[in-house]
């Protein structure tokens, strides 16, 4: 029987078919013959793949779905890299994953590395059908594409290969992972990332370099990929999970997470795919025109990204189509609930499926995701008791850091009004005293000498400041254009050559903090570390445009882009980022790019994330009129109420923080190990380690003192002015106007409030 009943898809982009199906056809299965694919034995007997089981799979027929538009011999060459991944994938499963052999594994996917090479290497001689296959794809695909394609290819094979070591130990240790690591390393081994490289080749449009690494195009790639992996969970659960016992599928996941059925798991996965689409349409329609605009993009590059687009879109399409037939999945009666195409088809066969079963999904998702009201009175959130099994350990320049940072916040003009802005001070002193940062500072940062400690209590007031100012400054006003002439102004006070001081005067006291703070951070950090931090303090700055975007729109974010974006808008990597500074020299260049560390990392990040969250819904969603809060996110996309939201992101949370454990007790040793570290370069990443556990119970401890969070200072601090007639009463959709004493404010920045 099968596990579930295969749920409703949104599918909003007709699939078509490439007329040169046939010839890939005859041509891979000749190919795969030639690379030895079709007699490489299995250990437990019989052979990885016979000819019948590549011609029912039909790989062909996938990457004429997922491609049709490229010609004849494109299409061949496409066909043929798709029959290598999934060969690769079915006999790393017989040789090692079934075994447990995680040391055979390693030196499998070692072996496979050598045959991505630069320009003049010869790579060795194959010693199997993956090195094989492998080895003359590179030669047929590589040389023809820029350096900048081929640095981003070997960069997704590599992490399709390395990171089956991932799905291996989980196997092992019979360990399900918890959602958001799965979304994560899903993304890395699951292969659409790769995949999106291949569209590049068939479209014969490259994304532009300057254009590679912009928010519009990672999140095409991240919708895509997620969208890839949660639609093949979906299918591949019966085979995956029930036959092959493997516990790297979502549907898993959502099961193990929520103990739920597991019909109820697929519902929620379907709901998910059907968001991250939503997500991509968005970016595909509107951010990436955008940011073409506003870097005035050539028109040939322009074409690049929409064909680049386009490809990716008609890769979902035709992937779904392809689930639907291929016997390698749980389909039944999937193609024809779909409006499958029967044969060879192309444009305008979008009248052969039903419209309301395929768009419906989407529709409701999309009216649930603006049908936030504005200021619902919600009232206190419990959100005790917090998994914390990490002790607090405080600076003792406390006392001192707490004198400084009142004088530095005043000096820089923070505690008066900004002429221009059309608002009163972002801040007065009180507001700046509750808000107690250099408390969180003296946690966060506990063994920083004098001075550290007060710069460190300096970065969280600016990024604290800087958070609370944007929507008071443009959001109330909906002014994004005047928000991106200021984040644009931001980078000219962090000039990467401290030497230079060619910087404008600075206009408000944002401008003035940064400028004083860049000088006395990074004038002793070596280049590479300057422009990493740079690059930190402006992913949080561009973050907030983020949030302006979708409070102008009132929309409630897809939750996966809600969670990756909130780890910026807290200002994660620059508080974490301080941390490091001291050390950057000590240790491996890469070390930190990891799987190890940047799990270990992220997932400290989303614990503090949700914490603030769960502390913070009251002030942000009935006082301030926010749609950026992780409970609030939860209820939406689930329809639930804000006590079982509340209760799943405090589950998150858990589950976030016992992953952090997970990794310090295997994965950190393991990671020393394997680069060899001298008891210097341990020493700097077990201390690193260990202040990422200072930073997170500081900040727990930070969130349970503070009075920004309390409901009875809350109601007095936006209580209406009595002057004014105003008094307390119930809020909600039309009451604006008994609001108009409060600040729109929205803190953020270094920890989000």
């Amino acid at each position: 029987m099968d596990a579930f009943t295969l749920p409703d898809f949104y599918l909003s982009h007709p699939a078509r078919i490439n007329q040169h199906v046939e010839r890939s056809r005859r041509h891979t299965m000749e190919w795969a013959r030639r690379m030895g694919m079709l007699d490489t034995p299995a250990p437990r007997g019989g052979l990885v793949w016979d000819e019948h089981d590549l011609a029912v799979m039909d790989y062909a027929l996938l990457c004429a779905y997922t491609h049709p538009d490229c010609d004849g011999p494109t299409l061949d060459l496409i066909t043929d890299w798709y029959v290598w991944v999934f060969f690769f994938d079915d006999h790393f499963l017989e040789m090692f994953k079934y075994t447990g052999d995680l040391a055979g594994g390693q030196d499998y996917v070692d072996g496979l590395e050598r045959f991505m090479t630069a320009d003049g290497e010869d790579p060795p001689e194959p010693a199997n059908a993956a090195e094989a296959g492998l080895r003359d794809l590179w030669r047929r695909t590589v040389p023809h594409m820029s350096d900048d394609w081929r640095r981003r290819f070997i960069l997704s094979t590599h992490n399709l290969m390395v990171e089956s070591m991932w799905e291996l130990d989980n196997i092992k240790r019979n360990r399900v992972a918890n959602p958001i690591e799965y979304i994560q390393m899903r993304r890395r081994v699951g292969g659409a990332p790769w995949s999106a490289n291949l569209v590049e080749v068939a479209a014969g449009a490259e994304v532009p370099p300057e254009l590679a690494g912009s928010r519009p195009v990672s999140v095409l790639v991240d919708t895509f990929a997620d969208a890839v992996h949660l639609r093949n969970d979906l299918f591949s659960y019966q085979r995956e999970v029930r036959e092959e016992g493997e516990n790297s599928n979502a549907v898993l996941v959502l099961e193990r997470f929520f103990d739920c059925s597991t019909q109820e798991a697929a519902v929620l996965v379907n709901d998910l795919l059907t968001s991250r689409m939503l997500q991509f349409e968005d970016t595909a329609l509107v951010e990436t025109p955008a940011l073409m605009a506003e870097r005035g993009l050539p028109p040939g590059r322009q074409a690049a990204v929409a064909a680049f687009a386009k490809g990716l879109q008609d890769w979902q399409a035709g992937g779904h189509e392809w689930h639907a037939r291929s016997s390698r999945y749980m389909n039944d009666g999937a193609a024809a609930r779909s409006g499958g195409l029967g044969g060879p088809t192309g444009l305008g066969t979008s009248a052969a499926r039903p419209a309301l079963s395929s768009v419906e999904p989407g529709l409701r998702r999309r009216s649930r995701q603006h049908a936030q009201p504005l200021l619902p009175q919600v009232g206190e959130l419990e959100c005790e008791p917090m998994y914390m099994p990490f002790p607090l350990v405080r600076s003792p320049h406390l006392d001192d850091a707490r004198v400084y940072a009142v004088g530095w916040a005043r000096d820089m003009g923070m505690l008066e009004h900004v002429p221009g802005t059309g608002t009163g001070a972002v801040w007065n002193e009180q507001d700046f005293l509750d808000l107690d940062l250099a408390y969180c500072a003296s946690m966060i940062h506990a063994d920083a000498e004098r001075e550290q400690l007060h710069l460190s209590s300096d970065w969280l007031a600016w990024g604290t400041y800087g958070d609370d100012a944007y929507p008071r400054w443009f959001g109330a006003t909906r002014n994004l254009e005047a928000a991106k002439l200021q984040t644009e102004r931001l980078p000219m006070f962090m000039p990467l050559d401290t030497e230079e001081d060619d910087a404008p005067e600075p206009a408000n006291p944002l401008e003035r903090g940064l400028a004083d703070l860049w000088l006395r951070t990074a004038g002793p950090m070596r280049p590479e570390a300057r422009r990493s931090f740079r690059t930190a303090v402006q992913v949080m700055v561009e973050s907030w445009l983020w949030e302006l975007h979708n409070q102008a729109l009132n929309r409630v974010p897809d939750p996966v882009d809600y969670i990756e974006m909130r780890r910026r808008t807290f200002g994660s990597d620059m508080t974490i980022g301080l941390s490091r500074l001291a050390h950057d020299e000590e240790i491996p260049e890469g070390i930190y790019e990891t799987r190890t560390l940047r799990e270990l990392e992220t997932a400290a990040q989303d614990y503090a994330c949700f914490l603030n969250d769960l502390y913070s819904y009251q002030k942000e969603i009935e006082f301030e009129g926010e749609v950026h809060n992780m409970v609030l996110v939860t209820e939406n996309f689930l329809d639930v109420g804000r006590e079982t939201a509340r209760d799943i992101v405090v589950d998150l949370a858990r589950a976030r923080m016992e992953q952090f454990e997970h990794i310090l007790a295997t994965g950190l040793p393991d990671l020393l190990d394997a680069w060899e570290l001298d008891d210097r370069a341990r020493a700097v990443i077990t201390g690193h380690a260990e202040g990422l556990k200072y930073w997170m119970s500081g900040i727990l401890e930070w969130h349970r003192a503070c009075l920004r969070y309390k409901g009875d200072y809350l109601r007095r601090k936006h209580a209406p002015d009595p002057r004014a007639g105003f008094s307390w009463g119930p809020t909600g959709l039309g009451t604006s106007a008994a609001r108009l004493g409060r600040s729109p404010s929205t803190a953020a920045g270094g920890v989000r409030s």
